[in-house]
């Protein structure tokens, strides 16, 4: 039991983030598509992610939560490595919030400024994530090679969460809106597999407890199957998006769920990278594991939450799902 409370909670982080990465991605990423729309089809794209966003980023909180209160010692080093990109990306989806309510009450005239500010947000918030995503990969140093590295991922992770953002689209939302969509998502899907790309061959190079771990044997060959598969998934991805009656047969979720599976693989291939590691190279689960009894009292309040998270969130996509109306507040 004290030997796997650690890793019930590294993995319950690593589920919490995971889940946030699909969910508040698709949101952040109708957030950066906002600026190509029409005025009521900005409307129309708000009111797709409205009764879900707030519960999307319930999900980073919980995530952070587990790190604070079962990881503290880790908490502490990271957070303090990555106070600056922390900073920017709270003051991004501050204003992401602050935007969302008053856009809709907002005059006609006003209106413009909140939805720049929406973008604004969303486009911080993704750009700070991956940014801090590129330097935990790379242990939190401070050398140009892992800034290079940050920056690289800070560019990528805001291209997923607009092709998540308009995969969502496509599911949520009918006519001109529908079309435009899938032009984003064709726009979309080419600096994404760029984006993995250049990840994939980049990551084991600033890595090299990363890379010690891929290309040993047998590690190589049990691990194959995870970058042919998001070869797969990115392939027919591509061939659906060359099919338009396919899309509009109803077929566009497939998107979606390639698109989610593609974040799964991923995932599970940097947990396989850094596990028993919290932090590359200077620290395991263990090490910063808070004292047996903590984590017991813990482990009862986590089993609790966590399946009342799912609950609740799928009951909201199951009373919100279909296509999208118009938002109102009245």
């Amino acid at each position: 039991m004290e030997y796997w409370l650690p890793v019930f909670f590294a993995a319950a982080m690593g589920f919490a983030m995971l889940v946030y990465v699909v969910l508040d991605g698709y949101d952040l990423g109708v957030g950066m598509l906002l600026p190509a729309a029409s005025e009521e089809e900005k409307d129309m794209m708000i009111a797709s992610i409205g009764p879900f966003w707030d519960a999307n980023e319930t999900w980073i909180v919980l995530g952070v939560g587990v790190l604070l209160i079962a990881f503290p010692k880790a908490h502490g080093l990271i957070l303090t490595s990555l106070y600056l990109p922390v900073t920017i990306m709270l003051m991004g989806l501050i204003l992401r919030g602050v935007s969302f309510d008053f856009r809709v009450k907002a005059q006609d005239s006003h209106k413009t400024m909140w939805n720049t500010l929406f973008f604004m947000g969303s486009l911080i918030a993704a750009a700070s994530q991956g940014w801090m995503l590129g330097s935990y990969v790379t242990g939190l140093l401070n050398t140009p090679m892992s800034w290079l590295f940050s920056f690289l991922i800070a560019l990528s992770l805001p291209a997923l969460y607009i092709m998540l953002g308009a995969a969502w689209l496509l599911m949520k939302t009918e006519g001109d809106l529908f079309l435009k969509s899938i032009t984003w998502a064709k726009k979309a899907i080419l600096p994404v597999g760029l984006g993995l790309l250049l990840i994939s061959i980049a990551t084991p190079i600033v890595s090299a407890e990363i890379a010690a771990k891929w290309f040993s044997m047998p590690n190589i060959i049990i691990l194959l199957p995870i970058p042919l598969f998001c070869l797969i998934l990115y392939a027919g991805i591509l061939w659906l998006l060359r099919n338009d009656s396919m899309l509009k047969a109803g077929y566009s979720w497939l998107i979606f769920v390639a698109l989610v599976l593609i974040c799964l693989l991923s995932a599970f291939g940097l947990a396989f990278s850094i596990f028993p590691d919290i932090v590359i190279g200077k620290m395991d689960i263990w090490e910063a594991a808070s004292s047996v009894a903590a984590l017991k009292v813990i482990f009862v309040g986590t089993v609790i939450t966590l399946p009342a998270i799912i609950g609740y969130s799928i009951f909201i996509y199951k009373i919100f799902h279909g296509k999208a109306t118009h938002l109102s507040y009245e």
